[in-house]
């Protein structure tokens, strides 16, 4: 520590001598004609046309990664967002004084340099540099071995620092917006509207979580950050829009996981006139679209296992995969009290508050889940479970819904989505009365409810007829998780959710 508030003292002292001579260290701009890629890629075009012997002058900036004196010549390492470049500096181009003061730059600070390609005797090719502009300089020095910083609470808390530091970083963000772009791009191409609903909610619907809440001043009105994006873009369909999707960030007040952060990002689609069966082949679709745009084709790794994205799925029911995997028949225990008991006798540790659509779900994430490495949708879960669903067409005790799972993870969740009005509402009025809300508070000591809000706006909106449809969430950030072959969500968050040191 005491090492590093040395450099940072030096730093400080190179920084007013700089000013001393009447230098901005931190200029408002620069012209930077190419990127570090785009001259490599230029040089290599050149080399290979014949007709081709003009070599321009370019001007390039980045950060400085590696410094190298040797006498009357120094390289540089030059990054920037498309990659590196050696940076050649010799005294007899520069002067005495411009090559002297290459000594008050430090590894960390940003640099424009002006020159001409060529490749050195060991085939690099390289800036020769006939002028350079200090762009900003850096007063803190970088990880020791800047190429590995591998302090992992550091990495996420100074992301901006393993941006820097380690090359492998860069891609996965890169890869994460290439991703999203191509999930706008297919539906797009099939005419879906984007569109935006509302963050800031008075009442937090469309699943079942915890919710931030906070108060607007001005209205004197408690909001809900929204955990769910579906019963405003339902409200659109009601409206006339035919198919809608949202991309947007969901908010929910719970547990920190490898693969759960308080705030993640959903894209949910609805479509008018289809069901649950549309959905799962726009699953399919949508994911084999988005893997050959992204990598160019439909195999992806994760972990050891070569997971195949090609339709058709593997379809399994959900009675007889829990039934297979853990001998449970969930429709042997209509109540939460004899399934709990039934749980109990695995050797499961079970929260007596949890009513009996949690408790199939605990049979789902315990016994199911973990197996289902290749892309399987599950189908037909209990009405209890999905309030918004249609009930199935031959069994009303369950419902036309599906989750798809990828890599023993759940990617992604649809429903034949519920439209009889009144249904709709005793569907509701139903959970309550199974789940602590504010209107029936929980026992002194419990956390705060994670009941399914009744919003009677949208209720009423549902009243004036919304047609048969289709919806869809698909999980963005265990997508990326997937593509990217990692294993925990805070690898694929810009930011990932910490606590406060």
């Amino acid at each position: 520590m005491a090492r590093l508030k040395h450099i940072a003292q030096q730093r400080q002292e190179k920084l007013a001598k700089i000013r001393g001579q009447g230098i901005n260290p931190y200029p408002h701009s620069y012209h930077r004609s190419h990127t570090t890629q785009e001259a490599v890629a230029l040089y290599e075009q050149i080399e290979s046309s014949p007709q081709t012997t003009q070599n321009t002058e370019l001007s390039l900036a980045g950060r400085i990664t590696a410094i190298r004196f040797m006498g009357k010549i120094a390289f540089f390492d030059i990054h920037d967002s498309s990659g590196k470049i050696q940076a050649f500096f010799s005294c007899n181009l520069l002067g005495n004084e411009r090559y002297e003061f290459l000594h008050e730059i430090d590894i960390g600070d940003i640099i424009g340099a002006k020159g001409k390609l060529f490749r050195t005797k060991t085939g690099e090719i390289s800036l020769e540099v006939n002028d350079f502009t200090l762009l900003a300089k850096s007063l803190q020095p970088l990880p020791e071995k800047w190429h590995g910083l591998v302090d992992v609470e550091k990495r996420y808390r100074q992301r901006y620092l393993d941006l820097i530091s380690n090359e492998e970083t860069k891609p996965i963000f890169k890869l994460r917006s290439q991703l999203i772009s191509a999930s706008r791009q297919f539906l797009n191409e099939r005419e879906f509207i984007e569109v935006e609903t509302p963050v800031l909610q008075p009442v937090a619907g469309g699943a079942l979580a915890r919710r931030f809440k906070t108060h607007h001043q001005a209205l004197d009105q408690e909001l809900y950050l929204r955990i769910a994006l579906e019963l405003y873009l339902k409200r659109l369909i009601i409206g006339g829009f035919d198919k809608v999707y949202e991309i947007g960030r969901v908010f929910r007040n719970e547990g920190i996981s490898t693969r759960h952060n308080p705030e993640f990002t959903m894209v949910e689609i609805y479509e008018a006139y289809t069901d649950y069966n549309d959905m799962m082949k726009l699953v399919e679709d949508m994911l084999s679209y988005i893997a050959k745009k992204v990598i160019g084709k439909t195999e992806i790794k994760f972990g050891e296992e070569l997971i195949n994205l090609a339709p058709p799925w593997q379809r399994i029911y959900l009675r007889e995969a829990i039934k297979e995997r853990c001998g449970i028949d969930f429709e042997d225990y209509p109540d939460a009290d004899s399934l709990r008991i039934r749980m109990k006798q695995l050797g499961l540790q079970i929260d007596p508050n949890k009513d009996r659509g949690r408790l199939v779900d605990e049979l789902i994430s315990t016994f199911v889940e973990p197996s289902l490495t290749q892309p399987t949708f599950l189908l037909d879960y209990p009405i209890d479970m999905s309030p918004l669903a249609k009930k199935k067409r031959d069994n009303e005790r369950l419902v036309e819904r599906f989750e798809g799972f990828i890599g023993g993870m759940e990617i992604a969740n649809a429903f034949t989505e519920l439209n009889d009005p009144l249904e709709q509402r005793e569907r509701f009025h139903q959970q309550r009365a199974t789940q602590p809300t504010e209107l029936m508070p929980a026992k002194p000591g419990d956390e705060e409810p994670e009941a399914e809000a009744i919003d009677e706006d949208f209720l009423q909106a549902l009243e004036y007829g919304m047609p048969p449809t289709g919806g869809l969430g698909i999980g963005i950030d265990r997508l990326v998780m997937l593509f990217a072959d990692k294993q925990s969500i805070r690898e694929i968050i810009l930011f990932p959710q910490l606590k406060v040191k």
